[in-house]
C-alpha cells in the first residue's frame, strides 16, 4: 500500500502533464490504463507536449517499455499464469512488482513473492490510475504545471529509472554518451528523435560488444 501511494504521486503529475499537453482526461486515462507503465507515458507526453508527432512519440514509449519483457521473463516460473490471468500477470509487470517479487525469491520466500508481486502491482494500478484522475480533472485549477515544479517530475522519473543501473565504467559512459547524442540532436531533429537516437547509443553498444566476444 505504501508504494501504491508513493507511485500515485508521480501519476497525479502525469495527469495534470497529460492535460496540460493537449490530451483530454479520457486519454490521460486510457494511457494511465493500458499503457502503465510511469517512464514511457512520460516519455509519451513529453513529445506531444514539444509538439512531436504521434510516430515519435509512441516510438519513444516502446523504447522506455520494452524493458517490461525482460521482468516477464524472470516471473514467468515464479508467477506462473494462464488465459486470461496471464494478461493481467503481464499488465502488472512493472518496475516495483518485480522488485518486490524477486526481492522474496531471493530470500527463499517463493509464496511470499507471489503474494507481493500481485499485491504490489494492484495498489500500484489502482493507485497510479486515481491519481491520473485526480491530476488531469485538477489540471485546470492547478494552472502552470511549472508553477508547481510538476515539469520536472518526468525528468526526475527518468533518473529515477536510470541512477541504480549506473553501476560500472561501462555503462557511466554509455549513458554519457547517449546524454551526448541526445542533447546534439535536440539542436536539429523534431521532438522525439532525440530520445530514440539517445537510446539507439545502447544498442550499437551491445551489438559491438556482442560482435566483440563473438
Amino acid at each position: 500500500m505504501g508504494i501504491g501511494l508513493a507511485v500515485g504521486m508521480f501519476g497525479l503529475s502525469f495527469g495534470a502533464l497529460a492535460v496540460a499537453s493537449g490530451l483530454t482526461t479520457a486519454q490521460a486515462m486510457v494511457l494511465s490504463a493500458v499503457m502503465f507503465t510511469g517512464g514511457s507515458q512520460f516519455a509519451f507526453i513529453g513529445v506531444i507536449g514539444a509538439g512531436g508527432a504521434g510516430v515519435a512519440a509512441a516510438a519513444a514509449a516502446l523504447l522506455l517499455g520494452a524493458r517490461n519483457t525482460f521482468y516477464g521473463v524472470a516471473l514467468s516460473p515464479l508467477v506462473p499464469s494462464s488465459g486470461l490471468r496471464r494478461v493481467t500477470t503481464a499488465q502488472l509487470t512493472i518496475d516495483e512488482s518485480t522488485a518486490m517479487a524477486l526481492a522474496h525469491q531471493d530470500a527463499g520466500e517463493p509464496r511470499a513473492a507471489r503474494t507481493a508481486f500481485w499485491a504490489t502491482g494492484i495498489a500500484v494500478y489502482v493507485g497510479w490510475n486515481l491519481a491520473t484522475l485526480a491530476g488531469a480533472l485538477g489540471a485546470s485549477w492547478l494552472g502552470d504545471p511549472a508553477d508547481w515544479g510538476l515539469d520536472a517530475m518526468a525528468p526526475a522519473a527518468f533518473l529515477a529509472l536510470l541512477w541504480p543501473r549506473l553501476r560500472d565504467r561501462e555503462t557511466v559512459a554509455v549513458a554519457l554518451a547517449a546524454v551526448a547524442v541526445a542533447l546534439l540532436a535536440t539542436m536539429v531533429a523534431p521532438p522525439g528523435v532525440p530520445v530514440l537516437l539517445g537510446g539507439a547509443v545502447a544498442v550499437v553498444v551491445a551489438l559491438a560488444t556482442d560482435r566483440t566476444h563473438r
